[in-house]
């Protein structure tokens, strides 16, 4: 990326994907700690999608330095990471190395997390990316990278439906296109339209309200963390657009996770298009490579006034944890130093995890992935949305609107029921 330019509209936020609990590199007993002439550090870290890549760097990084042992613990995606890396935390099986979101997570998190802003890696990341995570002087996170989300779609069944991605950038657009699908999903081998995974409330609370939610607060992560109120005043948008995946979808759509998602459905080809973003790809690629790299693309969902732009953020950060051993502190920033600056570490980034990167000195033309290089695009033209979606009360995406989303699929809850009681929770907690 050119300079330490962020481009203009990318807030900061978080998402969970994947769905996976795993060990790496020694026991999980162990406690993040300085054992004799070897420093042990607990990585703990939410994206299964670079789970394998990360762990064979890592693998690197101990040939290098083998006085240091890393361990890794992934939690995503089906599991909440936000809990389990609560829970640990309150089991004092403390991580040297977890990951936050927005504001909301260093406010709960504060007391724990290091200034990491003497790092070299704080210094090469691009401008605009510490918003959330900036006390003071001090910079208490570091961008994993950049990530957009939209409508992932299969390029080859759209072309033998007749229908032109770039021609959708309105609600009517999609749901004409949709229907269209729909009418020939039995000759263009389709078990529906869409797969909507509702099982997910990050699916549901985190993304796909999140266009809908940005608006009120003017793509602002730190203005939504300020607010006392959420407006909701494009509901009726998200309502359609939920009813609209939930009515072609496979069924049923509450059972339907995310794996089944991405991995038995699209990328299976049995349906058209999936909620998702680039960090699918891999997913994608390990079951069929040449569909991942030649049939898939990526469009916005449409809003209202904001036709033509996708979501694109920092979905989380790594903070370090500064009560445990002064050596484990150090070897951990280190670590992470070397993970974004060392061309070890840069060319791991681009070619093996596929990331957009949040830092400069990486070469944009060797983003590896086309839904990344179109993510990039949009960000590059300023045709984005605000991750703001962290910006709201702990748990509140997830726990509160997600789980309302989910009533209001079930038949349990009306729209407005669910509308009324995630908004008097988020005031409830903004006193």
């Amino acid at each position: 990326m050119r300079g330490k330019k962020f481009y203009a509209g990318l807030a900061i936020a978080v998402l969970a994907s994947g769905a996976l609990l795993a060990g790496c590199g020694g026991s999980n007993e162990e406690k993040a700690s300085s054992s004799g002439d070897k420093v042990v550090v607990d990585v703990f870290q939410y994206k299964v999608e670079f789970k394998t890549q990360f762990e064979d760097l890592v693998k690197k990084y101990e040939e290098e330095n083998p006085g240091v042992d890393i361990n890794i613990k992934t939690v995503g995606g089906g599991n909440d990471y936000g809990a389990a890396v609560k829970a640990s935390f309150s089991s004092g099986d403390e991580p040297s190395i977890f990951n936050v979101g927005g504001p909301s997570d260093v406010a709960e998190y504060r007391d724990y997390l290091a200034d990491l802003s003497g790092t070299e890696a704080a210094k090469a990341a691009l401008d605009g990316t510490f918003t959330s995570v900036i006390d003071g002087e001090e910079v208490l996170g570091l961008p994993y990278n950049q990530e957009g989300y939209g409508y992932i779609y299969n390029k080859a069944v759209f072309e033998k439906a007749g229908i032109k991605a770039e021609d959708i950038k309105t609600y009517e657009d999609l749901e004409k296109a949709v229907k269209t699908l729909d009418s020939q999903k039995d000759e263009l081998g389709l078990d529906a339209v869409f797969a909507l995974a509702a099982k997910e409330t990050w699916v549901l609370g985190n993304h796909l309200a999140n266009v809908f939610i940005a608006p009120d607060f003017n793509h602002d992560v730190v203005e939504a963390f300020n607010s006392k109120t959420i407006p909701m005043t494009k509901s009726t948008e998200l309502q359609r657009m939920l009813d609209l995946q939930a009515d072609y979808s496979v069924q049923p759509v509450l059972s339907l996770d995310y794996s089944q998602q991405v991995e038995q459905l699209f990328s299976l080809q049995k349906v058209a298009m999936m909620q998702q973003g680039n960090w699918t790809y891999n997913s994608i690629y390990e079951i069929d490579p040449e569909f991942a790299e030649n049939n898939i693309g990526i469009i916005p969902i449409p809003v209202e006034g904001f036709e033509g732009k996708l979501p694109v953020g920092v979905p989380m950060y790594w903070g370090v944890n500064k009560q445990a051993d002064e050596a484990v502190v150090e070897e951990s920033k280190k670590f992470l130093d070397w993970l974004y600056t060392s061309e070890t570490g840069k060319t791991a980034v681009l070619e093996d995890f596929k990331f957009i990167p949040a830092y400069e000195g990486y070469d944009e033309t060797k983003i590896a992935d086309p839904l990344s290089q179109e993510i990039y695009k949009y960000a590059s033209e300023g045709n984005t949305i605000g991750w703001t979606f962290l910006g709201a009360p702990t748990g509140w995406q997830q726990e509160v609107l997600g789980v309302n989303m989910q009533k209001y699929l079930s038949g349990q809850a009306t729209w407005e029921e669910t509308m009324k009681a995630s908004q008097d929770s988020w005031e409830k907690s903004r006193p």
